[in-house]
């Protein structure tokens, strides 16, 4: 057996992960690969064998293991594709998966926007919020606390712990109160809750390759499809973006979900400020916590969404203004310096 890349993931685990896959499930690893790895404490490997290859993942024995095996089943009820759990070792945290070999969406789009992959991801995304009852799929709810406890995390790490800003209390507590609300009163369905270029494969069948799922929730509708079509990580003409955000509203109002235009963009918009204040708090956490500073470059394009979307919005206005005026520019100067 040899390797192609450096062991990041601790030579204690990496050599009794293969001890497990030699001794306990029978195979002969002729080759293994580092993989890149997301923004989580999981690690991946791809492992060749005598049969093919699968992914190894080594996951945090903290990680709840019960509720990637429930969500995956979950996904696959509504003909999502998710990786094919062939063997597991819950106590240890190793898993071995289907490959779905490197492409995922994100790379693929580098070249310009694919209508047709937005098409399949958004197809899978109405199966999963109008074919699956959020009362019965046993899922943690997308409660005022979480969503709370979200926000604090741009306040916490970006803000303050990267920036050293501290956000004016008024206004931040009137912008918490203005999304917070927003999200709780949308309907409900199962949220894959980073439904993303990233963690959304191309395969050979027309529908994508769904990773990253076992943090699901029961929440708001617009969470998944803000995820995917105001992406951290790409923009798109957002006339084009509107477009299909409108006939998403429209799919999901011919299952019997009926929602205005109005009441949609509203939600949306805010939807999606929530969640992009989370997510730019997050790679700042990042960066400061794990020493993943690869995440930084996206704060900028990540915020931008919010002070555009404040702009509109009378109730986040003075959150968009301090964003702009205060934060981005700090953002950028440290960028610069490279800290």
């Amino acid at each position: 057996m040899s390797g192609n890349s450096r062991v990041v993931c601790g030579d204690g685990r990496f050599s009794a992960l293969l001890a497990w896959v030699e001794r306990d499930l029978g195979l002969h690893v002729q080759n293994w690969q580092m993989l890149a790895g997301d923004a989580s404490a999981r690690c991946y490997l791809r492992l060749w064998t005598g049969v093919g290859s699968a992914i190894a993942m080594l996951a945090p024995s903290s990680e709840n293991a019960k509720a990637f095996v429930a969500v995956a089943e979950l996904l696959r009820r509504v003909g999502m594709r998710v990786p094919a759990i062939y063997a597991q070792h819950v106590k240890l945290g190793f898993w071995l998966l289907e490959d779905f070999g490197d492409l995922t969406y994100f790379h693929a789009l580098q070249s310009g926007l694919n209508e047709s992959l937005y098409e399949a991801a958004l197809a899978a995304l109405s199966r999963l919020q109008t074919q699956l009852d959020p009362a019965s799929a046993n899922l943690p709810a997308y409660d005022e606390a979480l969503l709370r406890r979200e926000l604090d995390i741009f306040h916490q790490w970006l803000a303050k712990g990267w920036l050293g800003i501290e956000m004016p209390k008024t206004m931040w507590e009137k912008a918490i109160e203005t999304l917070v609300a927003s999200a709780l009163e949308q309907p409900k369905v199962v949220v894959h809750r980073d439904y993303h270029s990233r963690n959304l494969m191309v395969l050979p069948e027309k529908t994508p390759g769904v990773l990253d799922f076992q943090d699901a929730v029961v929440g708001p509708v617009t969470y998944d499809v803000v995820s995917l079509l105001r992406d951290c990580y790409l923009v798109w003409p957002p006339a084009w973006v509107k477009r299909q955000l409108e006939a998403h509203r429209l799919h999901l109002a011919q299952a019997g979900m009926k929602i205005s235009a109005d009441a949609w963009q509203i939600w949306v918009d805010r939807m999606g400020a929530q969640r992009h204040l989370k997510a730019a708090g997050i790679f700042a956490r990042l960066h400061l916590r794990d020493g993943k500073s690869g995440y930084l470059q996206d704060i900028p394009r990540t915020l931008d969404y919010v002070v555009e979307v404040a702009r509109e919005d009378l109730k986040l206005h003075q959150l968009g203004q301090f964003l702009q005026v205060e934060v981005l520019p700090r953002v950028r100067e440290r960028l610069a310096c490279g800290r």
